[in-house]
């Protein structure tokens, strides 16, 4: 068994169990395999073990995958801060967007997302830990922005999506999760049935307040090295 191979046995052992604890069906959480700085070839493999939702932080990175790996089904994330230059490969490019936290990106998404696909999947990114360094809106700024995002075309707002302060402390890892499946139940948008959290180091809390998606990437490809030649997205 190689590394992949064992690392994602693993990885889904763990969801599995995370599910059984918080009394939720098994596979209610999705996975998504997050594989930036790492090649093509380490999604493939992932990909031949059944993995299809995989997730990319940088744009230049991930279409070079997407052209590497076009005969295979796999449905494409894209996690992360979002420059308003970019955005038109994105909405063509990706099933979903994981990170949006401005009415102006929203839009460029929904005006550049091709009529011949399918509404384009999109989480808004919240700072709980209100962390001047982290992305996302404000909590008191999330109503008024997912009321003006659910208005426009050719984008189907699904949910939240938080990426937390650090912490190896369980129930203050659930805390942080907590207030964002809080605030999505007081959000008045039916369309929003997505909680995007939980990383390599905190899936179990996520599942517990209730993830949809936990995004995984050392805990199946390794320990990343960065790429300098990698552009951001």
């Amino acid at each position: 068994m190689n590394a992949i191979s064992e690392n994602l046995s693993l990885v889904r052992q763990r969801l599995r169990e995370a599910e059984q604890r918080a009394g939720r069906p098994e596979g209610s959480v999705g996975l998504v395999a997050v594989g930036k700085t790492w090649p093509a070839t380490a999604l493939e493999e992932a990909h031949r073990l059944g993995q299809r939702d995989f997730g990319e932080n940088y744009l230049q990175e991930a279409i070079a995958k997407q052209e590497a790996l076009s005969h295979l089904a796999i449905i494409w994330h894209f996690i992360g801060p979002i420059q308003s230059n970019k955005t038109r490969p994105l909405a063509e490019r990706f099933d979903w967007i994981h990170g949006v936290d401005r009415l102006k990106i929203a839009q460029r998404l929904s005006e550049q997302r091709p009529e011949h696909l399918p509404p384009l999947n999109l989480c808004i990114q919240v700072n709980v830990s209100q962390e001047a360094s982290k992305f996302g809106v404000a909590l008191v700024d999330l109503k008024p922005l997912a009321e003006a995002i659910n208005e426009l075309p050719r984008i189907k707002l699904r949910g939240l999506m938080v990426i937390p302060a650090p912490s190896d402390d369980f129930e203050e890892q659930r805390q942080s999760f907590r207030i964002l499946r809080v605030a999505l139940e007081q959000l008045p948008i039916p369309s929003m049935d997505t909680l995007s959290m939980g990383m390599s180091h905190d899936l179990e809390a996520a599942v517990m307040e209730g993830a949809t998606f936990v995004r995984i990437g050392t805990a199946i490809f390794g320990k990343r090295t960065r790429n300098p030649n990698t552009l951001e997205g």
